[in-house]
């Protein structure tokens, strides 16, 4: 008899993910195969990573990012498993098969709206304050939205189909906005209220009230195994496999554009380096001017001591910053990029180098903090990559010509959302809206008439008022319906979609934009 068969635990992990012809034999690649294979993949080559790739000429994008995580979530998966020591724990911990950890790895970004984490935060806001949808708008809920609803690609009628243990493995905040599992002492990553938004629930989470039974059933294999709110081992290596990708390959696209200057860098940590004592010193208003170079990355060095305690240690910070600067800042920026044979060479040996040092670091712990998942870096790397994603943060993210960029980019996504609805409620165009859009809405009332007569205290927002009646339910539905279908384009098809609802595209109509 086979092994799952007399495994109950291992069965159910495989639960769903039967029933289509499917090429591969086992049920977790077969996930795989439809991931790859659904068009919301497809989308995500049309996908800011950062800053738009049209507009910056960048090389990576949602796609290229999602197919590095899958390279280093597997190799990681496949590294634990061999190791003797370990296998026993990680079956003990509910499992970590190598292809839920790249299916699940591949799936991760399905739900990132155009232009990326801006996207996000816009639709975000339009989800609460404009639709008053109690759990708004989050990348990781939308991916779980994805492939347990949205999707039409399995042999069931909503979804992918997918079994349950890459579907909990997705779950990179296995908790919804308001409603989530319950209360612990010291709430896991993104479990806490944002700072500058109190009262609007969790800022980071993996399923929106409509999926709640999706998430129940994903979860169930885990019931006694692991907490309520922590991932599984499959989703920590996921989310660990993400931190490195992100850490090394958004640097690389930057210095190879031309925006990650050497002399800015070197200063910010050199001078850090060169009197740790006198920055650790310096009151904490002093820090507020980040144009004095080593004032930012002290002020790094603090709030790691204030949110993560439990992992930060001042000796291991100093030794990441040196290795940053001697790695990254005095080798690879210290040239500049100028597309030789030998520039692409110094790329490969960092990359390669970077993801093998950090992937080495990966260990499993059997009762780790709460604000970790069973799986993590060592103390070393973790260091490493908080100073690697600084210099990212501080010397990209926060530049002002991009802000610039960005205001622009959230202005278009809020316009196409505001057109998207005041062509929902002309009556006179009801039969010619978009068919995707006009499928969304009846998807999406149909979820919240269910929501509001079983369980109606699931969409009562945060400030403690729910809908009212078919009118409010109707305006849940077409508020999630329009965010669904924004959150579907590419950068370029949001572009055009908005030049074609505002008259001022050139194209033909049947060219403009595939509704």
């Amino acid at each position: 008899m086979p092994e799952a068969a007399t495994n109950p635990a291992r069965q159910a992990r495989r639960d769903l993910g039967a029933g289509a012809a499917d090429l591969a034999a086992s049920p977790f690649r077969a996930d795989r195969d439809r991931i790859t294979a659904s068009p919301f993949f497809a989308r995500l080559g049309g996908v800011t990573q950062v800053v738009s790739a049209a507009g910056s000429g960048l090389l990576h994008n949602r796609l290229t990012h999602s197919l590095k995580v899958a390279q280093v979530a597997r190799a990681i998966a496949e590294r634990l498993v061999a190791d003797q020591d370990t296998a026993p724990l990680l079956d003990k911990l509910g499992g970590c098969d190598p292809d839920v950890v790249e299916a699940a790895a591949l799936a991760h970004d399905l739900g990132h709206p155009p232009f990326g984490h801006l996207g996000e935060r816009v639709l975000d806001r339009l989800a609460r304050h404009r639709f008053a949808l109690p759990d708004g708008f989050e990348g990781n809920a939308q991916s779980f939205r994805i492939i347990t609803t949205i999707d039409a690609r399995g042999p069931q009628s909503a979804g992918l189909d997918l079994t349950a243990a890459v579907r909990a493995a997705v779950l990179k905040y296995p908790w919804a906005r308001l409603t989530g599992p319950a209360a612990h002492p010291d709430p896991p990553r993104g479990a806490a209220e944002p700072p500058d938004a109190p009262g609007t629930g969790a800022s980071k989470f993996s399923v929106y009230v409509t999926e709640l039974d999706d998430h129940e059933q994903a979860r169930r294999p885990f019931a006694g195994l692991l907490p309520d709110w922590q991932q599984t081992v499959e989703a920590s290596v996921m989310d660990n496999a993400d931190d490195i990708a992100y850490a090394i390959h958004d640097l690389e696209d930057f210095h190879r554009i031309g925006v990650l200057q050497h002399a800015p860098v070197s200063a910010e940590l050199g001078q850090w380096e060169a009197d740790r004592a006198g920055f650790a010193a310096l009151p904490e208003a002093e820090l507020a001017d980040q144009r004095r170079p080593g004032h930012s990355l002290e002020a790094l060095r603090r709030r790691l001591h204030a949110r993560d305690g439990w992992m930060v240690d001042d000796d291991a910070f100093a030794a990441a910053v040196s290795r940053v600067r001697a790695e990254l800042v005095d080798s690879l920026l210290s040239v500049p990029f100028d597309g030789s044979v030998a520039a692409e060479q110094a790329f490969g040996r960092f990359s390669a180098g970077w993801t093998a040092r950090l992937v080495d670091g990966v260990h499993v712990l059997a009762d780790p903090p709460t604000r970790s998942g069973h799986v993590l870096l060592g103390r070393t790397q973790w260091h490493e990559v908080q100073v690697l994603k600084f210099v990212h943060r501080r010397f990209v993210l926060l530049r002002p010509d991009l802000a610039l960029y960005q205001r622009g980019q959230a202005r278009l996504l809020t316009t196409l959302v505001e057109a998207l609805e005041t062509w929902l409620d002309d009556r006179y165009e009801a039969d010619r809206l978009p068919r995707r859009l006009r499928d969304l809405v009846e998807l999406a009332h149909a979820e919240y008439s269910g929501l509001a007569a079983d369980y109606p205290q699931t969409l009562v927002g945060a400030t403690g008022q729910g809908p009212e009646g078919r009118t409010g339910v109707l305006g849940l539905a077409r508020g999630r319906a329009v965010i669904d279908f924004v959150a579907s384009l590419t950068d370029t098809q949001a572009s055009a979609l908005l030049e074609a609802l505002s008259g001022r595209t050139g194209q033909f109509w049947s060219d403009a934009f595939v509704l």
